[in-house]
């Protein structure tokens, strides 16, 4: 039984536009009347936004200002700041937890208490609003850590959500991305995926279309939009981005956060069939 109503934004990669993509999803959304709530299960960054008492990662909390809803711990359960040689601090819903290895990262905090945690935080969202656009990490198909992965598929099962996949077009291969990434994917969690985002384009949209139709008989699945390359001054969401910067979060950031934000579903809008994407809702 689900209180609200889900949506989720998985990529073939990192750095593939999820956090783009569910931030302009937001502020659509909220502008067509939804309460809106942001969530990432698990996120790995050294760039957090401080609380009063607690630590989650920037991106959610920009994309709790795109839905105009409270910045909160439950945003993001699980913080993974990295401190090199395979060890990170662990931030258990905003809280340092401790220092962890990796190795006992996955085999001892994600398999006994990781997703009991993730859903503690999706569950207390979830009472508070009509929609919660979740994003994913990295990809689902990385089949090496398939049974440690919290924030992907299993998420996705386990909270009944529609899967949006979306890959960067830019970095060439985006097609075998796509179906590459869903034919490794477990029967089940394939059907979950009910559209296909390309991002970073560049040229003219006509010359994609016979690769759209190709892909749709390989793998089923419909191309519900086209994002252009277009720069926004948003600040990047993760270590792995070398030009992230440190933000301090004031009102004057705040109102240049959400002009960029405007900007940005601006173009997604135009960009998608998003009713293709409320339908899914």
């Amino acid at each position: 039984f689900s209180i609200s109503k889900t949506l989720m934004v998985q990529g073939t990669s990192s750095s593939a536009g999820k956090t783009t993509l569910v931030t302009a999803l937001c502020r659509i959304f909220l502008e067509k009347g939804f309460s809106v709530a942001p969530f990432k299960a698990q996120n790995m960054s050294n760039y957090a936004y401080k609380g009063k008492d607690f630590e989650i990662s920037r991106a959610q909390a920009v994309q709790a200002l795109a839905s105009r809803t409270e910045i909160s711990a439950d945003l993001n359960p699980i913080l993974l700041k990295p401190l090199g040689n395979y060890r990170s601090s662990v931030f258990l819903k905003g809280k340092f937890y401790k220092k962890m290895h990796a190795d006992d990262y996955y085999k001892k905090f994600v398999q006994k208490d990781g997703m009991k945690t993730v859903l503690k935080s999706f569950h207390a969202l979830e009472k508070k609003h009509d929609l919660i656009i979740i994003e994913g990490a990295g990809s689902p198909a990385e089949i090496n850590l398939t049974k440690y992965d919290i924030a992907n598929m299993k998420l996705a099962e386990k909270t009944n959500s529609p899967v949006i996949l979306i890959t960067d077009i830019e970095r060439g291969g985006s097609f075998g991305s796509v179906v590459g990434t869903i034919s490794l994917l477990e029967k089940k969690y394939q059907r979950l995926i009910k559209g296909v985002v390309f991002n970073k384009f560049r040229g003219d949209l006509d010359i994609l279309k016979p690769g759209f139709r190709r892909l749709k008989q390989k793998t089923g699945k419909s191309v519900i939009g086209t994002i252009p390359m277009t720069k926004f001054l948003l600040p990047e969401e993760d270590s792995i981005t070398s030009n992230s910067k440190r933000l301090v979060f004031n009102k004057q950031n705040f109102k240049k956060i959400d002009s960029e934000i405007d900007k940005l579903s601006k173009v997604v809008k135009s960009s998608l069939n998003i009713r293709a994407i409320e339908k899914l809702l």
